[in-house]
């Protein structure tokens, strides 16, 4: 059974001209520990599908499964606590709190899930000794390089040991030399952790990468 099954899902938006469909009877099978790159135009709906695959924005109908949850099903509240325990993500932007240094905001997950300091402390040295800051635990983000600032979010996203990875446009912001470095950190810790991961990108390098590309148009992919 695929860990991921998405079936006839669709999302619309209101504008000021109406409404405009997104997603449109979208289906997506995702293998347990698959690495899957979705591609297509600015515009085209990437974001969307992953922040409603993340249960981070809502859809109007279809069904949304991750290993045996269904997050169709869920109360707002459950969605919350299944997101925040099973599913890393990675945005294009880190989104890190300025004020902040990296092993704190690297850490904030599990102390908003009121994980002891120490131990949630300890899982971000590790996780930051992980992905080649083990010099820059103490670094605030605005001393720390756009690269090094992405390498934060990718330790901020494993700490709680998620079983699917979601990432938006994750090299999107970066130069061609620092994106590549952080290509080959994400493709590790997918295989390092065992995670399943969904990876939205206009970078074919990063696509050509993953196991699977999948090209959204029209709101479908194929």
């Amino acid at each position: 059974m695929p860990f991921v099954t998405v079936t006839a899902l669709e999302k619309s938006y209101r504008t000021a001209t109406g409404t405009l469909r997104i997603l449109r009877g979208l289906d997506l099978s995702v293998e347990r520990g698959e690495m899957v790159a979705i591609v297509g135009a600015s515009g085209v709906g990437k974001s969307t599908l992953l922040h409603v695959l993340g249960g981070l924005d809502t859809f109007e109908s279809g069904t949304i499964q991750i290993g045996e949850a269904r997050l169709t099903s869920m109360t707002d509240a459950e969605r919350v606590a299944f997101r925040n325990r099973h599913i890393g993500f990675v945005f294009q932007f880190h989104h890190l709190l300025p004020e902040f240094d990296a092993v704190e905001n690297t850490e904030m997950p599990l102390r908003i899930a009121r994980q002891p300091l120490a131990d949630a402390r300890g899982r971000a040295h590790a996780l930051l000794g992980r992905v080649g800051l083990a010099d820059r635990l103490h670094h605030r983000p605005g001393i720390l390089s756009g690269g090094e600032q992405q390498r934060v979010a990718v330790a901020r996203a494993l700490v709680t040991e998620p079983e699917l990875l979601i990432a938006d446009e994750p090299t999107g912001d970066l130069d061609e030399q620092t994106a590549d470095a952080l290509h080959e950190l994400l493709c590790g810790m997918h295989r390092e952790h065992g995670l399943t991961s969904i990876i939205a990108t206009h970078n074919m390098r990063l696509a050509a990468r993953c196991d699977r590309v999948l090209r959204l148009e029209g709101g479908r992919l194929s």
